[in-house]
């Protein structure tokens, strides 16, 4: 099988969305569809059916994924080999600002005994932002939060969202609940905000931002409540329990999963096989950490 078909075959699959494989993979929608239409013809299977306006994969289609990552894999392992690590171009990574405190120096310290040669250039932004970089080949990697039940990127982590105050227990029994959330593109801005409105408790968008410094350094200066996810929390920052949650009135706030994407188009020394064992890494270190605190 071709593997530029294959890399756009999985883009498909992380992405959800042609336009964003084809963007990926600097093709056209119809050189996609093409691509498409030529694994089907040499795997001698469907691997897409129309589910209403989207289309979802197949079983064999599902198949396909497991060797496909696996054909892409070798591919790029064996490239990788034959390359010379000083002369490669940095490794661009992609980190939204709340996870830059937890988990984006865990997975510089894994890439540089993966690649003690590596030379890293880090650019922070939200998700959507990112996974556009990532679309238009800005970023070779980005470390992103998605839905649990989406297939996008190599899984670092399970976490769910918290509500948090800075030591200023006395904002939740305000009748106007004071909020500093990130932007509107962040889960649980909207997941907050909706959740406030359908419990009709009153609440004060006092602040939206990009940044997590600003958020918790408002925070602690007693200025508001927000809703971040669990690993985003830092010294100075109270997290609500579901039972204090619940006592105030405050909803519910949804699991997410945070991932490691990589571009279709691989950097030399950090091909998806490179990629899978960095998270499976990071998920053995974040697991002993938890185990022993």
């Amino acid at each position: 099988m071709d593997i530029e078909a294959l890399r756009a075959y999985i883009a498909f699959v992380d992405t959800g969305s042609f336009t964003r494989a084809a963007k990926q993979t600097f093709r056209t929608q119809s050189a996609i569809s093409m691509q498409m239409k030529k694994l089907e013809d040499e795997s001698g299977q469907s691997l897409f059916r129309k589910n209403g306006r989207y289309l979802e994969l197949t079983d064999s289609g599902r198949v396909l994924v497991s060797y496909a990552r696996r054909i892409i894999a070798t591919h790029d392992e064996a490239l990788g080999m034959l390359v010379d690590s000083g002369q490669q171009p940095a490794l661009r990574i992609g980190c939204p600002d709340d996870y830059a405190e937890s988990v984006l120096p865990e997975i510089v310290a894994l890439l540089t005994e993966l690649v003690p040669t590596l030379s890293i250039r880090i650019v922070c932004d939200c998700s959507t932002q990112l996974r556009l970089m990532l679309d238009n080949g800005d970023l070779d990697l980005a470390i992103l939060t998605r839905s649990p039940e989406k297939e996008e990127g190599y899984l670092l982590k399970h976490d769910t969202g918290v509500w948090v105050h800075g030591g200023f227990e006395a904002l939740l029994k305000r009748p106007v609940l004071p909020l500093i959330l990130y932007e509107a593109d962040c889960k649980y801005h909207s997941a907050s905000i909706d959740g406030l409105e359908k419990r009709e408790r009153a609440f004060q968008l006092f602040c939206a931002t990009p940044s997590a410094t600003v958020i918790k350094n408002l925070l602690r200066k007693g200025l508001g409540v927000s809703a971040m996810a669990r690993s985003s929390l830092s010294v100075g920052l109270v997290e609500l329990t579901s039972d204090q949650s619940d006592a105030n009135n405050l909803p519910p706030l949804p699991a997410v999963d945070i991932v490691l994407s990589v571009a279709p188009k691989s950097h030399p020394l950090m091909g998806v096989s490179q990629a899978a064992e960095l998270c499976e890494r990071f998920r053995q270190r974040d697991k002993t950490k938890h185990q022993n605190s």
